[in-house]
């Protein structure tokens, strides 16, 4: 049946959180009460990935889109835009000081990303198995059971190049094979979906958004390494994930595409889900695996590793949801076409989580070998409030910062290292002019110290001892010494920790003690935090000559701590300041200055 227009609402996490359900209900409810309930299709789909400007509604065929809608907008834009033909040009994107933006391609936001993982985010309903099919959903799985082998497969995958998307970056092909050669009759397939760095979202958008594309995924796999089961080991935090996934895997069963006999092939394979309770360094393989199988989630030393001995004792083939992604347009298209997106020896696409002080922060899938520059300031918008660039952070606890001399790197694999970063799952956390760098370092630090599973030495001792140096850095007590003690207890960290939770730990110290020493000599020689955020090293002081005694700063302090009559000047007791900003914040006349 043909419709009149498409009109699809982001039903993302994020989107939701903004009212997105009430939007759908009212276009819903405006459609029927308007008489054109029969001439509209509306859809709730996943993550546009244009975060910063939802909740987002666009409508087919216009291809017009609509940000920041409200639920009270529903009327005008069936009225307006549905019945009339007319679009509803207050609600159309428009960046700052430009036109208002009619189409998808002409937003900057989009212009340069390239979208294989994300392909059918924010275009089909996630809830519905038919529009999957409808775009090519499912036939690289018949392609795989009935035209390829499994060694066909794993050609494919080779000559595709596709490197693990969870931080890594192993050759997937390479791993598939061990299992595939090993000498087991039982195997297992897993997604690791435990995403637990601060500030990615990448993963969860991806299984709330296209759910049947991880589980064609795992079926493909469980064909080319003689495996019958699967398992998607998801944190407890991402209910609407789950859900979709298991309405999925529901419709999945019913169409014959998982479970026995799977379209007739001979072929079996089903797929459980287990539920992670939080922990960061369960997204370790071993720890995962062990939290599956009901033990405390600890790394446990390779090899041997999981490909030939995994989930009890198994050869296991795990992967993170990106890189599942990915399979079955490789399978589709063929290796020779995924291999000739991105750089020489980082193919294909890479998706981040845009954060941070950006004007547009959101869902990016780019190139592989498209510059920090580009995501930052032609996709990213550029800095928020017109402050200045002080770094992005890549790879999240287990990475670095990057200052803006490399801002032109080509994001791969092998640069970021390079860096003293990483590309980790996908975080990008971008700083301005007023983040304290080693404040940034200490909030860091302190969650992988949070997040260690305590097994080891060197990182339960070590990372607890550079918490304790930066601790005391930012109170004011540092000394010379600690700066190079940091830098010896990272390095041994780096060599002797079990798991990469550990090894990586002391990245964020690192990146930042080689790129921002001045900052880290200002806190410990000086005593000073240049960007105003630790409060042990500044003070809130009132300028006599700008003070006219309005007595606004001292009623809104907390503490009572700012003394003075009306139309006096007054001054701030720094003995009773607890430093919580509120009268600086508060000042209209500029009074007020942090040293």
């Amino acid at each position: 049946m043909a419709f009149r227009n498409y009109i699809l609402v982001c039903g993302g996490t994020a989107c939701e959180s903004s009212k997105a359900n009430a939007i759908y209900e009212a276009l819903v409810t405006e459609s029927k009460a308007q008489g054109v309930a029969d001439e509209v299709q509306i859809v709730k789909t996943g993550c546009f990935g244009f975060c910063e400007q939802g909740p987002i509604v666009k409508i087919l065929p216009e291809d017009s889109f609509y940000v920041q809608v409200k639920p009270e907008d529903a009327k005008e834009l069936i009225a307006e835009h549905v019945i009339k033909g007319r679009e509803v040009k207050r609600l159309l994107y428009a960046k700052e000081g430009s036109r208002k933006h009619a189409k998808v391609e002409d937003i900057e936001f989009y212009q340069k990303q390239f979208r294989i993982v994300l392909r059918n985010c924010g275009f089909i309903d996630p809830e519905n198995i038919d529009e999957y099919i409808a775009r090519e959903g499912y036939a690289s799985l018949e392609k795989v059971l009935f035209e390829m082998t499994a060694e066909d497969v794993i050609n494919e995958l080779k000559i595709a190049g596709l490197r693990g998307r969870g931080g890594a970056g192993f050759p997937t092909w390479m791993k598939w094979n061990f299992t595939r050669q090993a000498d087991s009759k039982q195997k297992f397939i897993v997604v690791n979906a435990d995403e637990g760095d601060p500030g990615a979202y990448m993963d969860r958008s991806t299984l709330e958004g296209d759910p049947h594309s991880v589980l064609e995924a795992m079926a493909i796999a469980g064909k080319t390494v003689g495996s019958n089961q699967g398992y998607i080991y998801i944190r407890a935090e991402y209910p609407l994930a789950i859900k979709r996934l298991e309405i999925a895997m529901a419709q999945a069963r019913e169409y014959g595409l998982l479970g026995k006999n799977i379209l007739d092939s001979g072929f079996d394979f089903d797929i459980e889900i287990r539920l992670g309770a939080g922990a960061f360094v369960c997204g370790e393989e071993t720890a995962l695996l062990a939290s599956i199988e009901g033990r405390r989630g600890m790394p446990v030393p390779r090899p041997p590793f999981p490909a030939v001995k995994g989930l009890w004792g198994k050869p296991t083939v795990i992967n993170n949801v990106e890189t599942w992604a990915n399979i079955p347009m490789i399978i589709l298209k063929g290796g020779d076409w995924f291999s000739k997106i991105g750089t020489a020896d980082s193919h294909g696409t890479k998706v981040f989580a845009l954060t941070g002080k950006i004007r547009n922060s959101g869902l990016v899938e780019v190139p592989m070998g498209t510059t920090l520059r580009e995501i930052i300031y032609d996709i990213g918008g550029g800095i928020a409030n017109d402050k200045e660039f002080k770094a992005v952070q890549t790879g999240g606890p287990s990475g670095g910062v990057i200052t803006k001399d490399f801002l032109d790197t080509p994001i791969d694999f092998g640069s970021l290292i390079k860096l003293g970063s990483m590309m980790g799952s996908g975080g990008m956390i971008v700083m301005d002019e007023d983040d304290c760098i080693v404040d940034v370092a200490k909030f860091y630090l302190n969650f992988t110290v949070d997040e260690s599973c305590g097994k080891c030495a060197p990182c339960r001792i070590g990372g607890r001892s550079l918490a304790n140096l930066l601790e005391k850095i930012t109170k004011g007590k540092g000394e010379l010494a600690d700066l190079d003690q940091m830098v010896e207890i990272g390095e041994a960290m780096k060599k002797a920790s079990l798991c990469a939770l550990g090894q990586t730990a002391p990245n964020p110290i690192l990146s930042t003690l080689h790129y921002f020493r001045d900052e880290y000599l200002a806190h410990v020689v000086d005593k000073k935090c240049p960007a105003g955020k630790c409060k042990s090293l500044i003070s809130y002081n009132i300028l006599a000559d700008k003070c006219i005694g309005c007595t606004a700063c001292a009623r809104k302090c907390p503490v009572g701590a700012i003394a003075g009559e009306r139309r006096e000047v007054h001054v701030i007791d720094q003995a009773a300041c607890i430093k919580c900003g509120v009268c600086f914040e508060t000042c209209k006349f500029g009074a007020i200055e942090v040293r």
